[in-house]
C-alpha cells in the first residue's frame, strides 16, 4: 500500500436506479481481488443501502455515528465485508439528519477519506445533484457518471456534468463579479446566457481576463467518466459516443466513455441473492464487463469508435 499514489473514484448518476450501488460494489471487490487495500464509503445519505448488497442487515456503526462523535475516525467505522483487502463505511442509519450533511459535517467526512491510509477509496455517491453529492464527486482523482442507455437516464447524466462543472468553477473562481454572474447563470434560464462554452469563456473573460484564464484551465481539466449500464445492443454502446460528442460541442468538457455493463439476468439473480455479481458468478458477462470498465478506469483508457 502506498498511500501517496491512493486513488479516489466517486461513482455518481443524475437519476436513480442506473446501478451506482452495483457498480460500485462490484468496482470495489475487483479491486480488492487485484491485492489492493479498498475502502468503500456509502455516500447516499439519503438512501443508503451497500450493507445489503453484502447481505448485512445493519451494521452497528455508521458514517452518522462518525460525524456525530468526536471520538471515532473514519477508520474505527469501517467493517470487514468477507471480501479480504475490502471494508465498508456503512451509509448513514439516522436519515433524516444526514440526507443533507451541514458544511462542516462534510468537510470533516472528505478530510477523513483523503486520511485514510489504503490504495483505493470508492465512494457511492446518492443520484441527484445535492451540493455535498457534487462536492463529494469533484474531490475524487476519478469521477464516474453511470448512465442507462434511455433518454431520461442521459439527460440526467448531462445535468450532473453542468450542474459539477459550475459547482467546480464557483469553488476556484475567487472574483466576486465573476461568482455573481456563475450564480447569476446557474440560477436562471434567461436567453442571454452563454450556450457554449466559447461563449461563457468569452463574458467571464469581460468580466476578469485571468478569471478566463482560470477558466479555459479548469475547462480542460475537467474530465469526467462515463459507464453505461443494463446494454443490450450496438445502439445501445453507441449511445455513450453520441453522449461524448454532445458534453464536448455543448459544454466543452471532454467525457471519457470508460466502458459498457453489458445487460444480465445473472445480476439480477446476484441482488436478489444478496451477494454481489462478481463472486455470485464471476465467470457471467456482467462479470467480464465490470472487470474491463474497472481496468480501463485504472489504465485511464476510453472507448473510441470502431468506425
Amino acid at each position: 500500500m502506498n498511500t501517496a499514489k491512493k486513488r479516489i473514484w466517486a461513482i455518481a448518476g443524475g437519476k436513480g436506479g442506473v446501478g451506482k450501488s452495483f457498480l460500485s460494489t462490484n468496482l470495489s471487490i475487483d479491486l480488492a481481488q487485484k491485492g489492493n487495500e479498498v475502502a468503500l464509503i456509502d455516500g447516499d445519505f439519503g438512501g443508503a443501502n451497500l450493507h445489503t448488497f453484502f447481505g448485512v442487515n445493519q451494521t452497528r456503526v455508521s458514517i452518522s455515528d462518525f460525524i456525530k462523535s468526536s471520538q471515532l475516525s473514519l477508520d474505527d467505522i469501517l467493517m470487514p465485508t468477507g471480501v479480504p483487502n475490502l471494508r465498508l463505511a456503512s451509509g448513514a442509519h439516522d436519515v433524516i439528519g444526514m440526507a443533507n450533511p451541514k458544511q462542516m459535517q462534510q468537510a470533516k467526512l472528505i478530510k477523513a477519506i483523503y486520511g485514510l491510509r489504503v490504495d483505493y477509496v470508492v465512494i457511492d455517491l446518492g443520484a441527484g445533484i445535492a451540493p455535498h453529492t457534487l462536492d463529494l464527486f469533484l474531490m475524487s482523482n476519478s469521477g464516474i457518471l453511470v448512465s442507462a442507455p434511455e433518454p431520461t437516464s442521459v439527460e440526467n447524466t448531462y445535468r450532473f456534468i453542468k450542474s459539477a462543472f459550475y459547482r467546480k468553477l464557483k469553488n476556484v473562481m475567487v472574483h466576486s463579479g465573476v461568482r455573481a454572474f456563475l450564480e447569476q447563470i446557474t440560477e436562471s434560464k434567461h436567453e442571454d446566457n452563454p450556450r457554449t462554452p466559447a461563449e461563457l469563456i468569452a463574458k467571464i473573460s469581460g468580466i476578469n481576463a485571468q478569471a478566463g484564464e482560470t477558466l479555459k484551465y479548469e475547462i480542460a481539466a475537467f474530465k469526467p467518466k462515463l459507464v453505461l449500464n443494463q446494454v443490450r445492443t450496438p445502439s445501445d454502446v453507441r449511445v455513450g459516443f453520441s453522449m461524448k460528442q454532445a458534453c464536448l460541442k455543448y459544454f466543452g468538457i471532454n467525457l471519457d466513455y470508460v466502458g459498457f455493463v453489458e445487460f444480465d439476468n445473472l445480476a439480477l439473480q446476484s441482488i436478489r441473492a444478496r451477494q454481489p455479481v462478481i463472486l455470485h458468478s464471476p465467470e457471467a458477462v456482467v462479470s467480464h464487463s465490470i472487470r474491463r470498465v474497472g481496468h480501463n478506469v485504472r489504465q485511464n483508457y476510453h472507448l473510441v469508435p470502431t468506425t
